[in-house]
């Protein structure tokens, strides 16, 4: 075997996708070298020469071969490429069973058969790992593209019960997987990619051709960040368009920032981009916030301080600028009735330039549920999962037996980190329930046939 290839990976202070990538080569047991951005403008502008533009955290590079961002990175992880690039051999079946110990069914590649398999590290996937570790269900749990979820993209959870002072979005996210652990959970980087309801057990297959079986599913894959499909944003993300503050808004300090979106996320964005900007505008497509109180105060805060500037009926419509030079400014479309862009032809529509030098989508999330898509599970028209819900048991059930959903999966209205812990801790509880029934069906099936076969 060749020497290590070299590993490179720009970070910077308060970035949770920084830390999510040196987790993975950690857990590789691949060494790298860390440069640190924040503050050393020097590393700076060396990170924006190698990644001919780019401005944003982590960046990674192999032999001075620039992978990308963690998204680009996870990804060449879950196909193997990243493997094969660092020269370390693919997890196997003989690796996982070196004494010889068969696997689930040989004949399909089957790793591991498992009581139960969670998708997903969010909140709602690691209290469902606790609670069904608590249950001696020794749960698989498949993190995802986003592990940890949304959570570890906020700097401080100020309303999650027991923090009387806040906790980091991380912390709370690495102090739950430690406590999932110890009562039994196994967590694996990786990617669900199919879900094989037609028999039973559930035949699950990881994006790196990995394949599972497991009695019950839960369903707890989170959602990702919605964008907007307008023009200059494909060739402009990474290059001043962001749908992560905390990650890269120290890359445009002192320039003015456009913060897109109504809810608890624009709001908490927003404020944290005033320790950078010069100045920080938000637009807003209605005249109402959709975020709770707590969060529309403390902006109005800042706008008292001249900090903020509110922008309501208000949509972005296309980004203007190069990968060279970065966003120079924005088009936007206002009319006072709300949602311009429904309204183009309106006369009271006006359409205008402005200038400000990053974006940052803050609009809302796409449930994370495609791997489902070929299974009997109901889904409304935006791919949130349909549960039984109501009063008493079972409320986590789909209309699959055996398949559960718990978190941003299902809910698409409070969407807190409070209720994503209290929907997984139902499903692990109903996950229990169905497991414990089917045993009890199994073992009255095996009482039953020897008295058949005295007959």
């Amino acid at each position: 075997m060749t020497d290590q290839p070299r590993v490179e990976i720009y970070t910077k202070e308060d970035c949770p996708y920084c830390e999510k990538a040196k987790d993975l080569f950690e857990r590789k047991g691949v060494a790298y070298e860390e440069h640190g951005v924040s503050g050393d403008d020097e590393l700076f502008s060396e990170m924006v020469d190698r990644t001919n533009g780019r401005k944003t955290a982590p960046e990674v590079f192999v032999d001075d071969e620039l992978l990308g961002g963690w998204d680009e990175t996870s990804a060449l992880n879950q196909t193997g490429e990243l493997d094969d690039m660092l020269g370390i051999p693919h997890e196997t079946p003989e690796m996982m069973y070196p004494d010889g110990g068969a696997t689930a069914a040989e004949d399909d590649e089957i790793l591991e058969h498992r009581t139960l398999v969670i998708a997903g590290t969010g909140i709602a996937g690691l209290t469902a790992a606790i609670y069904a570790g608590r249950s001696n269900n020794e749960p698989l749990v498949i993190e995802g593209d986003e592990p940890g979820g949304q959570l570890t993209l906020t700097t401080d959870v100020a309303n999650y019960p027991g923090f009387p002072d806040g906790i980091g979005g991380p912390e709370l996210v690495n102090n739950m997987k430690e406590q999932a652990r110890k009562f039994g959970a196994e967590l694996k980087n990786g990617i669900i990619e199919s879900v094989d309801d037609s028999s039973r057990p559930f035949r699950i297959e990881l994006t790196n051709g990995d394949v599972y079986t497991a009695d019950a599913v839960i369903a707890a894959s989170g959602a990702s960040a919605r964008t907007l499909g307008i023009p200059g944003e494909d060739e402009l993300m990474g290059y001043g368009l962001s749908t992560c503050a905390t990650c890269d808004g120290a890359f445009f300090r002192g320039e003015d920032m456009l913060v897109v979106g109504g809810g608890d996320a624009a709001m908490e964005e927003a404020t944290f981009l005033t320790k950078f900007a010069d100045t920080v505008y938000i637009a807003h497509r209605r005249e109402e916030f959709r975020a709770e109180d707590y969060w529309v105060d403390r902006v109005y805060e800042k706008v008292e301080a001249g900090e903020i500037e509110i922008m309501k009926n208000t949509e972005l419509i296309e980004i203007h600028g190069s990968q060279e030079g970065g966003i120079d400014h924005v088009t936007l479309v206002e009319n006072d009735a709300g949602h311009p862009t429904d309204r183009l032809d309106d006369p009271e529509t006006e359409e205008f330039d402005f200038d400000v030098g990053a974006v940052f989508f803050a609009i809302g999330h796409t449930p994370n549920t495609g791997y489902l898509e070929d299974t009997g599970v109901e889904m409304d028209d935006e791919g949130y999962l349909k549960t039984k819900g109501g009063d008493g048991g079972g409320q986590t059930e789909t209309n699959v037996p055996g398949i559960f959903g718990a978190g941003d999966v299902v809910d698409f209205h409070y969407q807190q980190a409070v209720t994503a812990a209290g929907m997984g801790s139902k499903a692990a509880l109903d996950a229990d329930e169905y497991l414990e029934d089917g045993e009890r069906a199994n073992s009255s099936a095996e009482e039953a046939d020897p008295a058949a076969a005295d007959d």
